[in-house]
């Protein structure tokens, strides 16, 4: 397999001691023959991926049709230890079994099945059991020609639940670039319950947002004409307003009689929200200065490698070009090498705290 071979190429003589494997098209008819023909071609002591409606490396984007991209990975100190999670039901609710313990852990990528693993939940349990330590990965977005999920672990393909990598003295940097510009002012919700604000500022909140989208001019508005989108402060007790790290969540619906509105995640009081629109330029503008971030925390050094976690929404649809994210990737990080897949959801730390998002490119950055 050429793409196994090439990344071969890059150990130069080292021994592979784990290959990340994102794979489409016709290689998901018979997905257990492209594993074999990584392991032929790099002999890794483990190997972690999964089937992908589309897959990305150094600076190209295949979002359609036959590809595959291969990570192959030399370790010179630090563990990466592979793992196959499932959820079981039980009385009460679901266990997830094959978890590895976070103690210790610097991050973790994650790669779930869509439909078998409750990844919100999870990440919220993971909140609470090992906070700090970031999550990293992206939803499978294809399956099996014969409608089976498609996980792959080791020499396996793998039908169910999450499989991933534990990491332990590996520097990773994550970055989560949501590229939803702010628009109108900020917003304090003073009455909510669960996923509905019911006033902003003491007002009712549909009256409160229509104000606020009256008063935006021609340009913000045409902006929000794709779809009102809401960033919630993940740090909402921060001295400084200035200072606020959104996370973006799609306004799901509203209630004219009540004047309540809905969003896609849970709300309290005393939170700040702001709306947010989507577009090409300022999706583009985050992933460059999220990626200038990156490159300054390592002093300028080229990173070992990435992996990259891009929303399916994203592509040639939303940026009218081919190849956006991994070209932006390929200067931005020096020509480092990088491998990942169009995404049914991406995973990665906002404020902190880990979260499945949408139409995000979320990566997981390795120092040198």
């Amino acid at each position: 397999m050429a793409a196994a071979r090439q990344a071969a190429e890059g150990l130069n003589g080292d021994a592979c001691e784990l290959a990340i494997v994102f794979a489409s098209g016709s290689h998901l008819a018979a997905p257990e023959a492209t594993l074999e023909g990584v392991h032929e071609a790099l002999a890794p002591a483990a190997l972690v991926g999964c089937g992908a409606g589309g897959v990305l490396g150094r600076g190209r984007e295949v979002e359609d049709g036959t590809a595959v991209s291969v990570l192959a990975v030399a370790m010179e100190a630090g563990r990466a230890e592979p793992f196959h999670a499932v959820a079981r039901p039980v009385d009460d609710g679901l266990v997830v079994e094959g978890l590895p313990s976070l103690a210790g852990a610097d991050g973790v990528v994650l790669v779930p099945d869509p439909y078998s693993f409750p990844t919100d939940a999870i990440l919220a349990d993971l909140r609470d059991r090992a906070p700090g330590v970031p999550v990293m990965g992206g939803v499978s977005s294809a399956r099996t020609l014969d409608g089976a999920g498609a996980l792959f672990y080791g020499d396996e393909i793998v039908e169910d639940g999450a499989v991933g990598l534990r990491l332990e003295g590996v520097e990773t940097l994550p970055c989560v670039s949501q590229g939803a510009a702010p628009i109108g002012p900020e917003l304090e919700i003073t009455a909510a319950d669960g996923h509905v604000i019911a006033e902003l500022e003491g007002a009712p909140a549909l009256e409160r947002l229509r104000e606020v989208i009256v008063a935006l001019d021609e340009h913000e508005r045409s902006m929000i004409g794709g779809g009102l989108l809401v960033g919630m402060a993940v740090d909402f007790d921060h001295p400084d307003h200035r200072q606020h790290e959104f996370l973006v969540r799609s306004l799901l619906g509203a209630d004219p009689e009540a004047g309540t509105v809905a969003l896609g995640a849970r709300v309290r009081p005393g939170q700040v929200i702001r709306l947010h629109a989507r577009d090409a330029a300022s999706a583009d503008t985050d992933l460059r200065e999220a990626l200038e971030l990156r490159r300054e925390a390592l002093g300028g050094r080229p990173p070992a490698g990435a992996l990259v976690f891009t929303c399916n929404g994203r592509g040639a649809q939303m940026f009218g070009e081919p190849d956006h994210d991994a070209a932006v990737l390929e200067r931005e990080l020096a020509g480092a090498p990088a491998a990942g897949f169009f995404a049914a959801g991406e995973i990665g730390p906002v404020g902190g705290e880990n979260f499945l998002h949408g139409f995000t490119a979320t990566m997981a950055i390795f120092a040198p």
